[in-house]
């Protein structure tokens, strides 16, 4: 069975990590080729365990937001950008239909270029897609879940959550399965970074580049009920773009519009030394290894994310916001709040430094809870499984 497997990123987000940890378990059970729409660390990686991997820049994707208006910018935006991929589009279609069996694509934003391949092929080859997004109720969400579900032979759902999602939207069930992604625990202990290791304050780590949907800005909050508190033994670990938009509400947009950051934002309300902006880091798990535990204030109720999930690998207990608690289950495996409050999140915080022990048990339950739902070969396996019903499907 010869797969393509098609790539938004380079390895630096989520889904592209998530894909090579699957691609790295598949081994003989399949012969798997991956295009990637950008350069980076994970094209080494895949050389490394002899799978072949090309950067193809003209890769179109898109994928619809909360806003009407945001929407009809992007999508517009995407019309007109659209003929460019042309040569792409043909060459794809090419490859496909003379070496490959699978087409898996691993985000849904490639949901275009799914159907315009559909078109091309028509239902000779098995098409499959990874559901990673929880994506906003809007009339553009439910077209592009449509369209979704009306190209591809097979999806796979991250968590049930998107499987619900997708058939709430696209108004059907839509054939496929819930396969967890993949998290290794490492095989030798990762070195922790060794600026943050000196610190001995309590450190907690957040893994992102800013973006409101996200709630990063959240910890300044949380740091705000900290001093309150008269707690300065707590240390945020900033990992990630920092930068605002300047499209912001209130103090936060009022610092972007004067080309201020996150940085600026928590100098501004009296708590930078709590924090250390690091920017971009190329290997978080350097960062993760160092501190204690991880912080997501999503505000989209997500607590299930990849950088949850690899904190749970490292014996970090993550802190976020929601009610899905098959990963994270309040007091067991981390903490988990049904809505965001400043105050709960720096009182349970500040628990957790005067208790290192429960922080360490919660930490031993976190690395249990992934190696069990998260194992490589089994999800490799389930993903295996779903490619060759695919193309069992559609070769009947």
């Amino acid at each position: 069975m010869r797969v393509l497997c098609l790539d938004i990123e380079g390895g630096y987000g989520g889904s592209s990590r998530s894909l090579y940890e699957s691609i790295r378990h598949v081994g003989d059970k399949a012969s798997v080729e991956v295009w990637c729409r950008k350069d980076g660390p994970v094209r080494q990686r895949y050389e490394a365990i002899g799978v072949p991997c090309r950067v193809t820049p003209e890769m179109p994707h898109i994928s619809s937001l909360p806003r009407f208006s945001r929407n009809l910018y992007i999508y517009s935006r995407f019309a007109l950008g659209w003929p460019s991929s042309a040569a792409f589009r043909d060459e794809l279609a090419k490859a496909v239909a003379e070496r490959f069996d699978v087409v898996h694509f691993n985000h849904e934003g490639l949901f275009l270029l799914l159907g315009s391949l559909r078109s091309r092929l028509g239902p000779g080859r098995a098409m499959t897609m990874h559901v990673r997004t929880y994506l906003p109720s809007t009339v553009f969400s439910r077209w592009q879940y449509r369209t979704i579900a009306r190209n591809a032979d097979r999806l796979v759902y991250i968590t049930e959550n998107e499987r619900d999602r997708v058939s709430a939207l696209a108004g059907r069930d839509v054939p496929g399965a819930v396969i967890y992604n993949i998290v290794s625990t490492p095989e030798k202990p990762v070195v922790p970074d060794r600026s943050l290791a000196a610190d001995k304050r309590f450190k907690v780590a957040v893994l992102s580049n800013y973006a409101w949907i996200r709630g990063v800005d959240r910890v300044v909050d949380v740091a705000c009920a900290l001093r309150r508190q008269r707690r300065s033994d707590v240390l945020f670990v900033m990992a990630g773009d920092m930068a605002l938009p300047k499209s912001l509400p209130g103090a936060l947009g009022e610092t972007a519009r004067q080309g201020g950051s996150l940085e600026d934002h928590a100098r501004d309300r009296g708590v930078a030394y709590m924090f250390r902006f690091l920017g971009h880091v190329p290997e978080p798990e350097s960062v993760l290894a160092a501190c204690d535990v991880l912080a997501k204030p999503t505000r989209e109720y997500n607590p299930w994310g990849r950088d949850i999930l690899e904190a749970m690998a490292l014996g970090k207990p993550p802190l976020s916001v929601g009610a899905y608690d098959r990963f994270i289950e309040h007091g067991e495996t981390g903490l988990l709040t049904a809505e965001f409050d400043a105050v709960e999140w720096a009182r349970e915080i500040a628990r957790l430094a005067d208790d290192r022990g429960r922080r360490a048990a919660m930490g031993k339950s976190a690395v249990k809870r992934v190696a069990n739902l998260c194992d490589g070969p089994d999800r490799a396996r389930d993903l295996v499984g779903l490619w060759r019903s695919a193309l069992d499907e559609v070769r009947a």
